[in-house]
């Protein structure tokens, strides 16, 4: 499995979003650091809306999704997150 549809299936399981969207920005990331073979699979964005996130501010989100993918986060090299209620 991808690991694009791990971070949706946790997140989607975790949060029960209304919105979510997980994109593998790798390409555009061939030959910088973390992802210098190109293979891909280590430049992350997540675009996420969910009720859960109300109210939390903005490192209450972040570190919200980063508990839900545990280990997962290791396995990357970049998360940018677009996080709201």
């Amino acid at each position: 499995m991808k690991i694009a549809d791990e971070m949706h299936e946790i997140l989607e399981k975790a949060f029960s979003p209304s919105y979510l969207e997980v994109i593998d920005e790798s390409a555009s990331h061939a030959g910088h650091a973390g992802n210098p073979s190109g293979e891909g699979q280590t430049h992350f964005r997540v675009v996420m809306r969910a009720a859960g996130l109300a109210g939390k501010s903005r490192l209450a989100r972040h570190r919200a999704v980063h508990s839900a993918l545990g280990d997962l986060v290791h396995r990357i090299h970049a998360l940018a997150l677009d996080l709201d209620a």
